[in-house]
């Protein structure tokens, strides 16, 4: 399985984003897919989840903010970010989960700034 994340960059604060992530697989079966981010310093924490059925579930702190996405057609699953913060600046990495294990995308950076 191999993950291609894109979207990153600089924006201002308030500002918006979106990352995409794009799988070599058929994303239709995955049951459990999702955004980590991880500041300099920090641990990798999860901050969007999406189950097959559909359900999601975030971060208290992009909770709001964030929505993930996907496109089964397109095998990609997407992170609309909005009113970001400069508290949001981190490496977002994706992953899909799949015969019991995770796999990564290669992260894509955010920094919010003015």
């Amino acid at each position: 399985v191999q993950l291609q994340a894109s979207g990153g960059g600089l924006v201002q604060p308030g500002g918006s984003l979106r990352l995409s992530c794009r799988a070599s697989v058929n994303i239709f079966s995955i049951t459990d897919m999702g955004w980590y981010r991880q500041a300099p310093g920090e641990q990798r924490d999860l901050i969007a989840r999406l189950t097959r059925d559909g359900t999601t579930n975030y971060a208290d702190s992009v909770k709001g903010r964030f929505t993930i996405s996907r496109d089964t057609a397109k095998n990609t699953m997407h992170l609309q970010m909005n009113s970001l913060k400069p508290e949001d600046t981190a490496v977002y990495y994706c992953y899909v989960r799949k015969m019991a294990r995770n796999f990564w995308g290669q992260g894509t950076q955010v920094t919010v700034s003015s």
